[in-house]
């Protein structure tokens, strides 16, 4: 039985600087915490690749997780695109009050597509980490859609 997302996992170029983006910029706090050094067959096996070597954060909202990764071994590929490509494309985090948490992300260097968009019973905004990687501000002012999320 499915009973809710757990997280979404996000490969990163530098993971001290994904740890202050994440943690100190967006509020999330590290659970837990590994390094892979290519001598640990369990994670070989259970990720499906030889000899990783990687860095690794579960990382924790109120309501959700971010996995934060870098690999170092086998060598990572860029595989981002545009919003409408196939594969992990965003993952959004629902927030009170977007207009001011827009202004606080975007002075703490979080890139935008524009200003929020107003839909009526929610507000959304695409921006991205330092990464590239697309995350979605997005707002419910419905109270009935709103419970729902809760």
């Amino acid at each position: 039985m499915i009973v809710g997302m757990h997280h979404v996992a996000i490969g990163v170029q530098d993971f001290d600087e994904g740890l202050k983006f994440y943690c100190d910029l967006l509020g999330f706090e590290v659970v837990q915490a590994s390094e892979f050094d290519r001598d640990n067959p369990l994670a070989d096996q259970a990720i499906g690749l030889p000899k990783v070597a990687a860095r690794m954060a579960m990382l924790k909202a109120p309501n959700a997780f971010i996995e934060l990764w870098q690999y170092t071994n086998p060598p990572p590929t860029d595989r981002r695109g545009q919003p409408c490509d196939y594969g992990y494309v965003h993952f959004a985090l629902q927030v009170d009050g977007i207009e001011a948490e827009y202004q606080r992300l975007k002075a703490g260097g979080m890139t935008f597509v524009g200003e929020p968009v107003d839909f009526g019973v929610a507000s959304a905004i695409y921006g991205r980490d330092p990464f590239g990687n697309v995350i979605e501000l997005y707002e419910i002012r419905d109270e009935g859609i709103a419970q729902l999320t809760r």
